[in-house]
């Protein structure tokens, strides 16, 4: 038997067992249970077919982690109109870009940033400028709120099919224009369930919304934890005290972080010592670049957190694989903090392999790098409107496989652990160096709060590694501490790979979701160099 795959089932599945039970927990305070939520869902699409959003349109959504994205987003999937969620933390040439890119029809923004958005309001290809606060924008907005009383929430959908493209995920952009990432419903819906699986999301969790939605969907969060009737608690930022303040109050079980928010959740925990669970056990996702030992010991033994490690790509769903081995590791073991430091083993029904410059796969000894390449139901159909950068995404190695452009090792398990980006690693005389594990190492002195290692030019080696660091606050001889830090990784790793050179900085440039973007830092060091790279 054949059932179409479609992400509105989400929904309506939580509506149909969970009406009465808490969905969301606002940022306004506001409570609202699934029938309340589905209802303002429903309202939310009438909205847009009054206004002539029909199946295909693209619906664009800038917005922190608040109910409003989760009912803009849902309310547009009910018509068949692509939901199109923007990072915030962007300008307003960059959506500029992305909405004359994606051909906007319609433009949900928070009041916080809907002034990015007025700014270019005659170059956006739609008439229909929706907000939760029209009185606190400049321009003719309308007010989500009062548009959506009175308005008769019974919608008919149009026919969908699973193969239909229903959201649009535009690339963080650290390498050139963003590109939009086209995701079907099928895709949405199986990355969903593997979410639900491998992250063990039942319908009594109560998940914190710590992760941008606009991040993939929230790695697909915005379906499962709908989807299975747990809790959305909503979020306007990440603020470490808040975070554990309502992890306690609400009594989170759930939540993701990127490594940079487990460093302040750390940090925080050191200074204030706050409480870390309230009812529930708690469990934290992170992903984005493998977090230190010292952290994910700090998570799991004074938070008592389970932390798991999981990885992927805006193009992959995202997640592809995982660290939660617990076959592979004991639950009270030292040696687990190393296993799950790792990327991991692939999600089910997901070919991830790690291949040589000619598509082979690379020995599983831990020590040969390869590209890692994917292949799977939750993969992305294509890149929108750019058919050529789509074929060579899924063709440079290795056919019918998206290339990560992430090099990694693979294990006796088959466990991979990335080792840097193609274009990240350092070649200094002929080796290669991973700036991961130089990262790692210097994340173990005391004195630094976070750092990103990235090559620098040098006229003997080609390529030396050089390190950006932020110091703790109680740092007083920055150039002592950038001797000890040499020698510092002199003594914790082979000599060649020591850092050369140290440059501080008050705070690292990262993504909405605390991926270091290493290209800023890199372009720094190369612009007086006539290319990237060096010729060690």
């Amino acid at each position: 038997m054949h059932k179409p795959l479609l992400v509105t089932d989400f929904l309506d599945r939580a509506r149909r067992h969970y009406g009465e039970e808490e969905a969301v927990v606002a940022t306004t305070g506001e409570r609202f249970t699934y029938d309340e939520f589905g209802d303002r869902v429903d309202r939310f699409s009438a909205v847009l077919r009054d206004r002539g959003v029909e199946k295909g349109d693209r619906v664009a959504v800038l917005d922190p982690n608040t109910h409003y994205h989760l009912e803009a987003a849902y309310g547009s999937m009910q018509l068949g109109a692509v939901h199109t969620p923007l990072n915030y933390r962007l300008t307003s040439e960059d959506f500029a870009y992305i909405l004359e890119d994606a051909g906007v029809d319609a433009i949900y923004a928070d009041h916080a940033y809907a002034e990015k958005i007025e700014a270019i309001r005659e170059d956006v290809p739609t008439s229909t400028f929706v907000t939760n606060d029209a009185d606190a924008v400049d321009g003719e907005w309308e007010a989500f709120d009062e548009i959506i009383e009175g308005v008769d929430p019974d919608v008919e959908r149009p026919e969908m099919s699973e193969d239909d493209v229903i959201t649009i995920n535009y690339t963080s952009g650290t390498t050139g224009d963003p590109k939009g990432v086209m995701r079907t419903h099928r895709t949405e819906t199986l990355h969903a369930y593997l979410v639900s699986i491998h992250q063990e999301i039942a319908d009594d969790d109560v998940y914190l919304w710590t992760l941008p939605m606009f991040h993939v969907n929230g790695w697909g969060h915005i379906y499962a934890v709908t989807g299975m009737g747990a809790t959305h608690v909503c979020s306007r930022g990440v603020d470490a005290g808040w975070i554990f303040d309502t992890v306690v109050e609400e009594d989170v079980s759930y939540l993701c972080g990127a490594p940079t928010v487990l460093n302040r959740l750390v940090d925080h925990y050191d200074t204030e010592d706050p409480a870390t669970t309230g009812a529930n056990d708690v469990r934290i996702a992170t992903a984005g670049s493998a977090p230190p030992e010292a952290t994910i010991r700090t998570v799991e033994e004074e938070f008592g957190w389970y932390l798991t490690h999981v990885y992927g790509a805006t193009e992959t769903g995202p997640l592809i694989t995982t660290s939660d081995a617990r076959r592979h590791f004991d639950d009270d073991s030292a040696d687990r903090f190393a296993i799950k430091k790792r990327q991991g083993l692939g999600y089910l029904g997901t070919d991830v392999r790690v291949v040589d410059e000619d598509g082979e796969d690379v020995p599983r000894d831990d020590a040969t790098i390869g590209e890692v390449v994917v292949r799977g139901n939750q993969v992305m159909e294509g890149y929108w409107n750019k058919p050529e950068a789509t074929e060579a995404a899924f063709s440079e190695r290795i056919e019918g496989y998206y290339h990560t452009g992430d090099l990694a090792t693979v294990d006796e398990h088959g466990m991979i652990a990335i080792q840097d980006r193609k274009k990240d690693i350092i070649i200094s005389g002929g080796e290669n160096i991973s700036s991961i594990e130089l990262e790692d190492a210097l994340f173990d002195h005391e004195a630094v709060s976070d750092v990103a290692v990235v090559p620098a030019p040098s006229d003997e080696w080609g390529e030396t590694p050089q390190a950006f660091v932020v110091p703790d606050d109680d740092v007083d001889d920055p150039d002592a501490l950038e001797s000890d830090l040499v020698e510092y990784t002199r003594e914790a790793l082979a000599s060649y790979k020591a850092v050369r050179s140290v440059t501080f900085v008050e705070a690292l440039p990262t993504t909405a979701t605390g991926k270091v973007q290493k290209y800023e830092l890199r372009a720094e060091l190369w612009e007086d160099e006539d290319r990237m790279v060096g010729q060690g």
